[in-house]
């Protein structure tokens, strides 16, 4: 892929989330709704990066900031940062809304312009499947750590058809009605999809290959965990129905990954350059 055909495709997603930015918070899944989640979401983050204790932490892609906030409640220092303008919008008014102290920068996931060793966590959600350049990625944000920092990364294998979604088409298929769009507007849909095509993890995104990148950017201590049923029972219980057996049955994941407090020999991609550390 060239650069300018990387450049047309990084420009589609950041247009296509600044779009979505002020009904973002509306859909559940996205911001959370009730308390249930919120201990769900807390109980994730404890378990693999423990309490924040004033620890510096990066969010990103932050969009309108709900993992920040849950960052926050667990006592980290947090920096969000997003590549949309209209998304850090929203998620600096929420801030000033509930009072916290987070700080957001507008910034590429791929080229934070922080510097070494800013932070002792990282997180992101649903971004990994969005990226064009995940290996680029991946070695950015193992520079970003310090020796001994963890990546927490939650996300899915997006493209993935669940056995619910192939019923639900079929039933819709006897019953001569159009395929379901989601919770998005057909238009919308389709820009989605195009996009989708066109990323890293286009064929797909198992957990394993997330782990296998993660490797070679020098990661190690790599976990998946898949046990999140209470946070998706809790999302599905505000769902309509069919929306909600496709949020519990399709396959989503966290990685927690460490950055190894000696640093050995290792090389590691760069996009399409390898570098010797």
């Amino acid at each position: 892929m060239n650069e300018l055909s990387n450049y047309s495709i990084r420009d589609e997603i950041r247009e296509f989330w600044s779009e979505r930015a002020a009904t973002f918070d509306q859909s559940v899944g996205h911001e959370v709704f009730s308390e249930a989640e919120r201990k769900a979401w807390h109980r994730l983050i404890r378990k693999h990066l423990g309490e924040g204790n004033g620890r510096p932490l990066l969010d990103l892609a932050c969009g309108t900031a709900v993992i920040s906030h849950l960052m926050n409640d667990m006592g980290f220092k947090v920096t969000g940062i997003d590549w949309s303008e209209a998304m850090l919008e929203q998620a600096r008014a929420k801030a000033a809304k509930r009072g916290t102290d987070i700080r957001f920068i507008m910034r590429d996931a791929e080229n934070t312009g922080e510097p070494d060793g800013s932070y002792e966590a990282i997180t992101n959600r649903h971004l990994v499947w969005t990226l064009v350049d995940v290996p680029a990625c991946f070695a950015e944000w193992y520079r970003l750590l310090k020796p001994g920092g963890r990546l927490l990364i939650i996300d899915g294998n997006m493209g993935r058809q669940s056995w619910v979604s192939r019923l639900h088409n079929s039933i819709n298929r006897l019953l001569g009605r159009p395929d379901p769009k989601g919770h998005m507007d057909p238009a919308m849909a389709e820009r989605h999809r195009r996009i989708r095509e066109r990323v890293y993890f286009s064929d797909g995104m198992p957990a394993e290959a997330v782990v296998a990148l993660l490797k070679a950017a020098g990661f190690a201590d790599i976990v998946i965990d898949r046990k999140m049923s209470d946070i998706h029972l809790a999302q599905a219980r505000r769902m309509p129905f069919w929306r909600a057996a496709e949020r519990l049955a399709s396959e989503r994941f966290a990685i927690c990954a460490t950055k190894p407090q000696e640093n050995p020999s290792i090389e590691r991609p760069v996009g399409k350059r390898t570098l010797t550390a």
